[in-house]
């Protein structure tokens, strides 16, 4: 966002509602640099309840020689005291914490995404006792679910005793 056309006054009140943060992450053969500018400078222009502040938001990540650029844009209740720039952005990257981390184990290694139930209350109920099996498993300190349950299929006569058992 360039403020060189804006009068004196206008690029201090616009410099002063602006704060911007970076974050540069590498692994998995590619580089992912994140971009965050927020403002609270539209706050009273929307029509929005609760607004807090308003950011955009740019990913650009390179694998090998392709690169790619992802620019979303948000609103959040959330004002300057609660999250700053850099707050914000912990926050943006934290989103996928829960899809990584409760949604995976339950789809993925428990299962849900291959269940054939599909009618009336059974699915419901199965995925009940997966979230159950999930909070029991970290509740006891169970190194990860995929070991739990590679125990239970090499020992299918102890299930119990292994799925909940926290040894490697």
């Amino acid at each position: 966002m360039a403020t060189r056309n804006f009068p004196p006054y206008q690029r201090r009140q616009k410099q002063a509602a602006e704060q911007a943060a970076q974050t540069v992450d590498k692994g998995h053969g590619r580089t992912e640099v994140r971009r965050l500018i927020s403002t609270t400078a539209l706050n009273h222009y929307l029509d929005w309840p609760d607004v807090g502040q308003v950011f955009e938001l740019e990913r650009v990540r390179t694998c090998g020689t392709k690169t790619t650029v992802e620019v979303v844009y948000g609103i959040t209740s959330l004002d300057r005291g609660r999250a700053d720039a850099p707050g914000l952005l912990g926050y943006a990257r934290g989103h996928w914490g829960i899809e990584n981390g409760l949604h995976y184990v339950r789809d993925e290694t428990l299962g849900e995404d291959r269940c054939r139930a599909r009618t009336g209350a059974t699915p419901q109920a199965l995925a009940a006792l997966r979230n159950v099996a999930v909070y029991l498993l970290k509740k006891v300190g169970a190194s990860s679910a995929a070991a739990a349950t590679r125990r239970v299929a090499a020992h299918p006569g102890e299930g119990l005793t292994l799925l909940f058992s926290s040894d490697p």
